[in-house]
């Protein structure tokens, strides 16, 4: 079941090399439609620092050109024989390999139906980046969303890093489930920014310095989830800041440190937890078991406008060098959009 469709399209590729990217817009096939998927003509996508940094694994093989984006929205417009739930014309949002493109398959069960209040460009912004918070707080951290009846003080959330795209709906997710956010940022005016979203405390640091902060903001216990989107670097500190029994999560290693020392006494004493949040290496039937609870728990909030996915900036389609040279001088605060409208 399918529109009349074009033959070709437009697409993003990239080379990555050791040390160097190179991007190329190319006139490719348009996707060819596969058992469990839809073809989405793409409206936006939104741009993952981690998909164009060396080290990181998500461009595939070293020293080849791949087409590129992870995540995006757009309008459904063929659906394999096999797929359930999905017809022609419905708004998604979802990851999907190949989002830079103005056509990209989604795997059906990955594809979540968009809330009428979100844009294109919002809608982009959420699937990857949420679906990572959500890993990150809910499903490893173990953070319970507060009600009325709660008698427990509110968690504390510390985030290194709090104005990436990841940091930023990690500070959403974490305040509309009502606990308490300390984040880092080497920049005032990015803490600034983000005291309208919720955050409680913004503390204005690139280095491994800010424990002694973390302890007197919370009453000398400590945080209870820490999220390092940094890497390395970050390892010793955030122990030190670490509440009894908390649980620390590695997202990222946007510093180059993925080697660190780990104080043992003090994960042994305090009985930390640390984990790390990657889809590298899960299934694709791994990846989508999380959807549906994603879309019971987060989709709701995202809908009456708890949360609202924080954008940065827009680019046009053909601009996506310039979107890149954004990201990679980090001056951004949330997501950065390739619209293709």
């Amino acid at each position: 079941m399918s529109l009349k469709l074009p033959n070709q399209m437009r697409a993003w590729w990239m080379h990555m090399g050791a040390s160097t990217t190179q991007l190329q817009l190319r006139e490719v096939p348009v996707p060819t439609l596969g058992p469990g998927q839809v073809l989405v003509r793409m409206h936006a996508a939104s741009l993952n620092r981690g998909e164009f940094l060396t080290g990181h694994g998500l461009h595939g093989a070293p020293d080849t050109w791949k087409a590129i984006g992870s995540e995006g929205a757009g309008e459904v417009v063929a659906v394999a024989p096999d797929v359930q739930g999905l017809s022609l014309g419905l708004r998604v949002m979802g990851r999907c390999a190949g989002a830079y493109a103005e056509f990209a398959l989604m795997q059906a069960d990955e594809a979540m139906v968009m809330p009428e209040r979100l844009s294109w460009n919002k809608g982009a912004a959420v699937p990857l980046t949420f679906l990572v918070a959500y890993d990150m707080l809910v499903q490893q951290g173990q953070l319970h969303a507060r009600t009325a009846q709660s008698t427990q003080p509110p968690s504390w959330i510390l985030i290194n890093g709090v104005s990436s795209g990841v940091g930023v709906a990690t500070l959403q997710l974490a305040k509309a489930w009502g606990a308490r956010v300390i984040g880092t940022s080497g920049s005032q005016t990015k803490i600034d920014q983000l005291k309208p979203l919720g955050l409680d405390v913004g503390l204005v640091t690139r280095a491994a310095d800010f424990a002694p902060q973390v302890l007197e903001h919370t009453q000398g216990r400590g945080a209870n989830v820490i999220v390092n989107t940094v890497g390395g670097s970050m390892l010793a500190e955030n122990v030190r800041a670490a509440a009894f029994e908390a649980r620390l999560a590695v997202v990222g290693y946007v510093d180059g440190v993925v080697r660190a020392e780990l104080d043992l006494e003090m994960l042994h004493a305090k009985r930390l937890c640390m984990y790390g949040v990657s889809n590298k290496l899960r299934s694709q039937a791994q990846r989508a078991a999380v959807v549906p609870v994603f879309v019971r728990d987060v989709l709701p909030a995202l809908d009456d406008g708890r949360i609202e996915p924080q954008i940065d900036s827009v680019f046009a389609f053909d601009d996506l060098p310039l979107a890149k040279a954004r990201m990679e001088a980090a001056g951004h605060v949330g997501k950065i959009v390739l619209s293709l409208d």
